[in-house]
């Protein structure tokens, strides 16, 4: 029998522990390089909109490669490696309608909670403050969450916890409701918290039905690139909003499409490759 090309590695408490070790190390660096600026240089640059990029783009890498060189590596004999396949096009036509469904429905989810009081309103002008400045810049804007956030929060959270868990004898449902959970609370808020779980099923049920890596990475970019042109171009954050929709019809308009499209994908829909 062949080998497989992708190393069967499982996720568990110490797995979980070597991806926040990763996560330390790599914030004390953006932290040691936020201070050096303001020493040598009297320059903030903590909520500059490319320090953000550039601190992601060092950090989730580090958590990524921590797990590779700890956990997958001694444990399999291989390097950390993914299906990236491209599949047939009845299987996108399904993917995207069913994902932009959740969609509406978080956005529905998310409009019941409360944007203003003691704690909500607090919290909700931090992160309102914080989404301005990276708004300020839509090139950055665009290359932090439509492309670097699906690429490696999809490896972490689909690739490495999913798979991982499923490797080690979770349930595949399990599996993709605690990657989900953990992807919602990461976001750090309420808002996109809820969000996080629902869209994060969708992600998980699309990369367990395919083994492909590349399409849970294809919905998280178009689920933010819908989002940010929203913020940039038309400055709506709903669709209620840009449709003069209510909510309520905007979350049955979603319960149908996700519901129709749901059904075709998972009953109708037949894997066309697995991994090697």
């Amino acid at each position: 029998m062949e080998k497989s090309r992708y190393p069967k590695f499982i996720f568990d408490w110490v797995g979980g522990l070597i991806l926040f070790a990763g996560y330390i190390v790599g914030s004390m660096i953006v932290g040691f390089a936020v201070l050096a600026a303001k020493f040598f240089f009297k320059i903030d640059v903590s909520q500059k909109p490319w320090f953000l990029m550039m601190g992601n783009a060092l950090v989730f890498p580090l958590i990524i490669a921590f797990f590779d060189f700890f956990v997958v590596r001694p444990s399999t004999k291989m390097k950390l490696n993914f299906n990236f396949s491209t599949t047939n096009f009845s299987t996108y036509l399904l993917i995207f309608p069913m994902m932009f469904g959740m969609m509406l429905i978080g956005e529905f989810t998310t409009s019941l909670i409360p944007t203003t009081g003691l704690f909500f309103g607090y919290f909700y002008q931090f992160f309102e403050n914080l989404m301005k400045s990276v708004v300020e810049d839509p090139a950055v804007m665009i290359i932090t969450t439509v492309f670097m956030a699906p690429i490696f929060e999809e490896i972490i959270f689909r690739g490495i916890i999913q798979k991982g868990m499923i490797n080690n004898g979770v349930k595949p449902w399990k599996a993709i409701v605690i990657s989900s959970f953990l992807f919602g609370l990461i976001h750090g808020n309420p808002w996109q918290f809820i969000g996080g779980i629902l869209l994060g099923t969708v992600l998980g049920l699309v990369y367990y039905k395919t083994k492909s890596l590349l399409l849970p990475m294809l919905l998280h970019g178009f689920n933010n690139l819908c989002s940010s042109l929203l913020i940039l171009f038309v400055q709506k954050e709903s669709f209620a909003e840009v449709f003069h929709l209510p909510e309520w019809m905007i979350l049955l308009i979603g319960i149908f499409i996700f519901y129709v499209f749901f059904f075709l994908f998972t009953r109708k829909y037949r894997v066309h490759y697995a991994e090697a």
